[in-house]
């Protein structure tokens, strides 16, 4: 699999909440503190977008797509000003097809989900993403406009096996705005996601993930994509935030914590599937990334399933 397909495979995102909210005239919502992704695009209409500690309001018009990545609580509305309506409240009220309604007006839809994310080592994969990734409906979205239609018209029809269509769809929507976030030119901003978009810097990520238990250098992968090593160590540090021989090793380690999760392989043979000689070498590096020893983490996560 690709980068992007391999980290999304290792979060396991199962989408358990797909919703539609419609709104009209002067409304704002607060959203309390979450687990895992939400990912909601705009159909109709248009609001403003505040999260707790991340900076200005946006803008979200329709046809735009956003994922909220911390969990942090966030209002939205017509006018943020406005005193807000909890959203617990909201969406306790009685639904039409998995549609809830704000002054029972619909000059504005919303279509998303929450995912919910598998294992402690999702804030390891989701550390590096701003607090709201905004796809601007101005972006190539052929793909996400028909995900976006059709999981309207899911919500609202309440047709047999609409609920897993509508996961299905969540699904699509999740894959397709990361996709189209890629595109967009950044500078200066670090984080793997930001850095599979560079053909240089993501090939060398690919190839770490084609094959994490073969002993790289930092030189081979430099030879591999045309860099010097001291041009491509310094910028693959600048564009991923670690040192390509660092995020190999995170990589390993959350590739083990997901066998160890999903697997019934020994830790022996974990470590050697990865390119560790010693299963001491291997559960030193396990715990100096994950902060426990690979059997504790085991024990840890089963007991909190």
């Amino acid at each position: 699999m690709d980068p992007l397909s391999d980290i999304l495979s290792l979060l396991h995102p199962r989408s358990y909440v797909s919703a539609g909210l419609a709104a009209g005239g002067d409304w704002c919502v607060s959203f309390g503190p979450f687990d895992g992704l939400k990912c909601n695009a705009i159909v109709s209409g248009g609001c403003w977008l505040v999260t707790d500690g991340g900076g200005e309001p946006v803008r979200l018009e329709a046809g735009d797509c956003f994922i909220l990545t911390k969990g942090r609580p966030f209002r939205m509305g017509s006018d943020l000003a406005l005193p807000a309506l909890e959203a617990e409240a909201v969406f306790a009220r009685p639904r039409r097809n998995g549609v809830v309604a704000v002054n029972d007006r619909d000059d504005f839809f919303l279509a998303g989900s929450r995912f919910a994310l598998a294992g402690s080592h999702a804030g390891i994969l989701l550390d590096m993403l701003p607090p709201v990734v905004h796809i601007r409906k101005e972006r190539d979205q052929a793909m996400l406009r028909w995900a976006l239609e059709r999981m309207r018209e899911e919500l609202r029809a309440g047709q047999p096996g609409g609920d897993l269509v509508a996961e299905h769809l969540a699904h699509l929507m999740l894959v397709q705005a990361l996709r189209l976030f890629l595109t967009e030119p950044r500078q200066d901003v670090a984080g793997w996601l930001y850095a599979l978009a560079d053909q240089r810097i993501g090939a060398a990520i690919s190839h770490l993930h084609d094959d994490p238990a073969r002993r790289w250098t930092v030189q081979e992968l430099a030879r591999l994509v045309g860099m010097s090593r001291t041009a491509f160590a310094v910028t693959f540090r600048r564009m991923v935030g670690l040192a390509p021989m660092d995020y190999l090793t995170r990589w390993r380690m959350l590739l083990a914590a997901d066998r160890l999760l999903h697997s019934r392989h020994a830790v022996a043979s974990i470590a050697v599937g990865l390119g560790y000689e010693s299963e001491s070498a291997f559960g030193a590096a396990f715990k100096r990334v994950m902060g426990c020893s690979p059997r504790q983490y085991g024990r840890r996560e089963q007991a909190g399933m």
